[in-house]
């Protein structure tokens, strides 16, 4: 028996003033409660109760000792009271991972609603592009955009991240508009190197078929508002997720090239440390993101 749970049976004794009240409480014999006390006696060299008919009574030492053991079990129930609650409610600080595009333009405006709606919850947001190790950088939650490596982490699918094939208007008359996917081998392309990194694009049909085509960056980047920037200032065709082309299609800035044509999906996933006893303000954040990426999902996004 470990030496908290001996003090908890001890200070129970005193203020019960009998050994079978306390160990009614705590679920055991009479006679195991009295042995542990004795232990108790014996580790410290010192006795610590009178025993006689009418009950028990402390001694001297078992006064001062009664009054330390009293103050360490009610600062050990503090203890876990604290760890209770923050298991169950939406407070605390809140550490939030995600690659560096989708943060700024996805995370930020989602966190931000998540913050207004939880008051008490404090939140860290931290953006890299490199894989991040969620233990060791004390994240509680990541949005990771891909298929997930099988792992012993807790993980939520929340949607799809499509992508679009775009050019700007002067681009395309200046080189022709592409009408089938083979037609992208002549023309220069703008590559997201982290997603897309070879010369060679997955091109799916309108039905799904999928068409395999070479392609010649003009330019590789593994920074979305590079790629974005080039293809607004006419140096060829980017793959860009819909949530980075939007305000640019929607201002005339690019072109959707091939429509009804797409680059395969990526998935959208919620990851964190353990799928067992996840914090309430984790299941609370991932709530919150489930069903916040349906159909064309960033057009609902703060501008």
């Amino acid at each position: 028996m470990d030496r908290l749970q001996a003090m908890e049976m001890f200070v129970r004794v005193v203020e019960t003033g009998s050994f079978s009240k306390a160990a009614r409480e705590f679920a055991t014999t009479q006679p195991t409660v009295t042995k542990q006390v004795a232990a108790t006696e014996a580790r410290l060299k010192v006795r610590l109760l009178n025993r006689n008919t009418r009950g028990v009574s402390l001694t001297e030492a078992g006064a001062l000792y009664y009054e330390k053991c009293k103050e360490i079990v009610r600062a050990a129930e503090e203890a876990d009271n604290v760890a209770r609650v923050k298991q169950t409610q939406a407070q605390g600080l809140l550490r939030v991972g995600s690659s560096v595009a989708f943060g700024r333009r996805v995370v930020v405006p989602l966190a931000l609603e998540f913050m207004r709606q939880h008051p008490q919850l404090q939140v860290d947001l931290s953006f890299e592009d490199r894989y991040t190790d969620l233990v060791a950088q004390g994240i509680d939650v990541a949005i990771r955009l891909g298929k997930l490596a099988d792992s012993a982490l807790g993980a939520r699918f929340l949607g799809a991240n499509p992508w679009v094939l775009a050019a700007s208007p002067k681009y395309l008359r200046a080189h022709g508009t592409p009408k089938r996917p083979a037609d992208l081998s002549a023309h220069d392309t703008l590559i997201y190197s982290s997603v897309q990194g070879n010369d060679q694009w997955r091109v799916l049909s309108p039905r799904g078929e999928a068409v395999t085509v070479p392609v010649t960056a003009r330019l590789r980047s593994n920074n979305l508002s590079a790629v974005l920037a080039a293809a607004r200032q006419h140096m060829g065709v980017a793959a860009l997720p819909w949530y980075v082309a939007a305000d640019s299609l929607a201002s005339g800035a690019i072109v959707e090239v091939l429509k009804g044509h797409a680059l395969p999906e990526q998935e959208i996933h919620a990851v964190y440390p353990s799928p067992k006893l996840v914090p309430q303000k984790v299941q609370a954040f991932i709530a919150f993101l489930q069903g916040r990426f349906g159909p064309k999902w960033w057009e609902s996004l703060p501008r």
